[in-house]
């Protein structure tokens, strides 16, 4: 059962920096020739994209009793409380309230986020950190899970 899925999608002007990339590498390589020119639009082009969507393919997603962030995949038995972040706050939990210790999944071109302490003993992480477009829900769908865990105990 599956309660929660985000993904954080790179931003539509990324999309236009990765073309304007392509049309550069075409251009450097217009002296070679038009066949030179072509190639390096389209490699360049490609390259960028695949860049893009790369950095752009992070999924957030609440499944099984387990929170999956980007590769990490956390018991939400080893969470706490979620604290949805907003814009400022968010921002202050990237910059100087950071823990190095902390896993972090975020996204720069998404301002709000969700903070989640890890109450596992064994686990050094302090806290969990997401970039999200919705942390109300996300919180939401993490309390969901805990409680339908804690019911089927």
């Amino acid at each position: 059962m599956q309660s929660y899925e985000e993904r954080l999608t790179a931003p539509r002007s990324w999309w236009l920096i990765a073309f304007l990339l392509g049309v550069a590498g075409g251009l450097a390589l217009l002296p070679l020739g038009t066949v030179a020119m072509l190639g390096g639009l389209i490699v360049t082009g490609v390259l960028a994209a695949a860049g893009v969507s790369s950095y752009g393919s992070a999924r957030i997603r609440v499944v099984q009793g387990s929170l999956v962030a980007g590769d990490a995949r956390i018991p939400v038995s080893a969470l706490g409380v979620p604290e949805p972040l907003d814009a400022e706050e968010a921002r202050a939990w990237r910059s100087y309230k950071a823990d190095p210790r902390a896993f972090m999944l975020l996204r720069g071109y998404v301002t709000t986020a969700l903070r989640v302490e890890v109450t596992d003993p064994a686990d050094p992480t302090p806290y969990v950190y997401l970039s999200t477009r919705d942390p109300e829900a996300l919180a939401e769908a993490l309390e969901q899970a805990r409680t339908a865990e804690r019911d089927q105990a």
